[in-house]
C-alpha cells in the first residue's frame, strides 16, 4: 500500500467523521426543519461516498471501488434538493430529470465497471457533477430575493461562496484527469464546507469567532503538517502535500467533534443565564436565591446596609449609584484612589476576598460580593455576571407593578 493510498484513505475517513458530526449538529439544532432534512440527506450521500471509497482503498477491493461511483453520481441530486430547500420552491422539471437521469446512468455504469474506461468516464462524471453545481448556482443567483428573508438571502450567499471554494477540491478527486495529484482533496473541501455551514448558522458575533477559530485551525494544522514532514526522512513535495492534507483534515475533524461535544455538555448543564431564563421564581428574592445556587455564584454573599454599617453606607451610595458591577482589578473605577468611598469598597472586597461586587441597589445599599476564580475569569463570565445584574435590577423595577396586578 503506497503512501498516496494511505493519505487518501485517512483524508476521506476524516471526511466521513466530520460530515457525520455535522449531520448530528444540524439535527440537534432543528431536526424537524425541511431544510435540515435536505442537508442531512445531501451530507449523507457525500459521507457514503467517502466511506465506501476509503474502505475500497484500504482493502484493495475493486468491487467497492466501482460501487463508490453510485454516491458520487448522486451528489448533484443532493445539491439540487438543498437548493430547493434554500429557495423554498421546486427547481425546473428539466433540471430535475437531467440530474436524476444522469445520476442513474453514471451510477449504473460505475457499478458495472465502466469506470475502467478511465479518462472518458472520469470526464463524464466530472462534467456531470460540475454541471449539477452550475445549475444550482444559476438557480440561486437568479432567485427572487424579495420572496426570501434577509437572513435567508445572506445564507444563500454564503452557501454559494462555499460551493465555489469547494469546486477545485472536487476536481482533484478525478485521478484519471490529474494523475500527478499527491492526494485527493475532495473530503477536505467537504470539511471546509460543513464547517462554514455550521458557522453560518450561528449569531453574528459567534459567526465571527467561528471564522477566526477556523482560520487558526487551518494555519496551525498546516504548520503542524509541515513540521511533521520535515521530521520524516526523504520528503519530497508530494509527501509534503500529503502531510499537510492529513493534518488539516484531522484538525478540522477534531474541531467539529470538540465543538459538538461542548455544545452537548453545555446543553446538559445550563449556564447561569439559562438557569435564570428557566426559573420559576415569582419574586426578586426567590430569583436571587436561585442565582446563588448556580456554581458561578455559589461563593457569593449578600450584604445590605445593616451588614455594612462599618463601611459607612451613606458614602457607598454615592459610588455604587454610578456602577453596576465593580471588579477588584479595575479599582479605583475611574475615581481618585484616596476617595473615601473607594477606600471603603476596596477594604470591603479585601475583607471578604471578593473579586466582584454586583450592585443590586445603591439606595439602600444591597450588593453581592462574588469570588470568581482566575481560571473562570473570561469575557463570557464577565458578560454573564453583568447580564444577571441587569436582570435582577429589572426584576426589582417590575415587582411593584406585578404586585399591583
Amino acid at each position: 500500500m503506497t503512501s498516496a493510498v494511505i493519505a487518501n484513505a485517512i483524508v476521506n475517513l476524516c471526511g466521513v467523521i466530520g460530515l457525520g458530526v455535522a449531520m448530528l449538529a444540524l439535527c440537534r439544532r432543528d431536526a424537524q426543519s425541511p431544510l435540515t432534512r435536505r442537508l442531512v440527506i445531501a451530507l449523507g450521500i457525500v459521507a457514503l461516498l467517502f466511506l465506501v471509497r476509503s474502505t475500497a482503498w484500504l482493502t484493495g477491493n475493486s468491487v467497492l471501488d466501482d460501487l463508490s461511483v453510485i454516491p458520487a453520481a448522486a451528489i448533484p441530486f443532493g445539491a439540487l434538493i438543498v437548493t430547493e430547500g434554500l429557495l423554498r420552491r421546486h427547481a425546473p422539471r428539466a433540471i430535475k430529470l437531467a440530474v436524476i437521469a444522469g445520476g442513474v446512468v453514471l451510477g449504473i455504469g460505475g457499478a458495472l465497471g465502466l469506470e475502467r474506461f478511465e479518462t472518458p468516464y472520469a470526464i463524464a462524471l466530472m462534467l456531470f457533477q460540475l454541471g449539477g453545481f452550475a445549475a444550482c448556482a444559476v438557480l440561486l443567483a437568479t432567485r427572487n430575493r424579495k420572496s426570501l428573508m434577509a437572513s435567508e438571502n445572506r445564507s444563500i450567499g454564503r452557501m454559494t461562496i462555499g460551493a465555489i471554494v469547494v469546486l477545485p477540491f472536487i476536481v482533484t478527486d478525478f485521478g484519471a484527469l490529474m494523475p500527478s495529484m499527491p492526494v485527493k482533496l475532495g473530503a477536505l473541501g467537504a470539511l471546509l464546507v460543513v464547517t462554514a455551514i455550521l458557522i453560518a448558522g450561528s449569531s453574528g458575533e459567534a459567526r465571527w469567532h467561528g471564522v477566526q477559530l477556523t482560520a487558526l485551525r487551518l494555519v496551525s494544522s498546516a504548520c503542524l503538517g509541515l513540521a511533521t514532514a520535515f521530521v520524516a526522512g526523504d520528503v519530497d513535495a508530494a509527501q509534503l502535500v500529503r502531510f499537510c492534507a492529513i493534518a488539516v483534515s484531522g484538525v478540522l475533524t477534531i474541531g467539529l467533534m470538540a465543538d459538538m461535544l461542548r455544545s452537548y455538555l453545555e446543553s446538559r448543564v445550563p449556564g447561569v443565564l439559562g438557569s435564570v431564563a428557566s426559573s420559576s421564581a415569582t419574586s426578586r428574592d426567590q430569583l436571587i436565591a436561585e442565582v446563588l445556587r448556580h456554581p458561578l455564584f455559589e461563593s457569593a454573599r449578600r450584604y445590605r446596609e445593616d451588614d455594612l454599617a462599618a463601611y459607612d453606607p451613606v458614602l457607598l451610595r454615592l459610588r455604587l449609584a454610578d456602577h453596576r458591577v465593580l471588579r477588584r482589578v479595575d479599582a479605583p473605577w475611574g475615581h481618585p484612589p484616596v476617595d473615601p468611598a473607594v477606600e471603603r469598597l476596596v477594604s470591603l472586597m479585601a475583607a471578604v476576598s471578593a473579586t466582584h461586587l454586583v450592585v443590586l441597589s445603591s439606595d439602600p445599599v444591597d450588593i453581592l460580593a462574588l469570588v470568581v476564580p482566575v481560571t473562570s475569569a473570561d469575557p463570557a463570565t464577565e458578560t454573564a455576571i453583568a447580564l444577571v445584574q441587569r436582570i435582577l435590577i429589572m426584576a426589582e423595577a417590575s415587582a411593584p407593578a406585578h404586585t399591583a396586578a
